[in-house]
């Protein structure tokens, strides 16, 4: 049986919703630096009080808004994969939508550029990690397998660098379709080298 969510629940919800929606806007538009709490909820139509209940201030809420971006980048990671049969072509997909993820604007500022300034370059990688990492630790299982010729752990760090550089690469060119599938194909040669 669904529950019935209160007035109040649904309250919370959509101020929480409209804090969120405006604190993509706000950190893609202008930086996390350069956005004060107060435009923040002034945008949102809501009070300084609101910021803090559900986030404890600006940076609570960039960090939610950055795992809310990182989660949704894993989700299509993960669908994208799902269709193909071999470790191979699962690799090439997810390598093809996370390179189309970060050439979305909100997702490059917010995610790449702005992420390890407003949230520490520990706390950056923590969180990436938890959503992105673990997708790319287990392609990489299921590519190498168990005879992989370089630790998993390295080799894992190695594409996890290269991939946040390609990334930043496709998301400036001038043609990133281009550049996208140029780099597709560079890290398959890579994965290729390493096998």
């Amino acid at each position: 049986m669904e529950q019935v969510k209160t007035r109040r629940e649904r309250y919370a919800e959509s101020t929480r919703a409209a804090l969120l929606d405006t604190g993509r806007r706000f950190f893609a538009q202008r930086g996390f630096t350069a956005v004060s709490a107060e435009e923040l909820v002034a945008a949102a139509g809501l009070t300084r009080g609101a910021l803090y209940h559900h986030f404890a201030g600006k940076q609570g809420l960039f960090e939610a808004v950055f795992e809310d971006l990182e989660a949704r980048a894993a989700s299509r990671i993960t669908a994208a994969t799902a269709p193909h049969e071999t470790a191979r072509d699962k690799a090439a997909a997810g390598v093809r939508t996370f390179l189309e993820i970060c050439s979305d604007p909100e997702y490059r500022e917010i995610v790449l550029l702005q992420g390890p300034i407003a949230l520490g370059w520990q706390r950056w990688r923590e969180l990436d990690q938890r959503y992105l990492g673990t997708i790319l630790t287990e392609r990489l299982t299921a590519l190498l397998g168990d005879s992989a010729p370089h630790p998993l752990a390295l080799t894992t760090a190695a594409f996890y660098g290269a991939l946040t550089e390609l990334a930043l690469s496709v998301a400036d060119a001038e043609d990133p379709s281009r550049a996208r599938e140029q780099a597709v194909h560079l890290i398959d040669a890579m994965l290729a080298g390493v096998r």
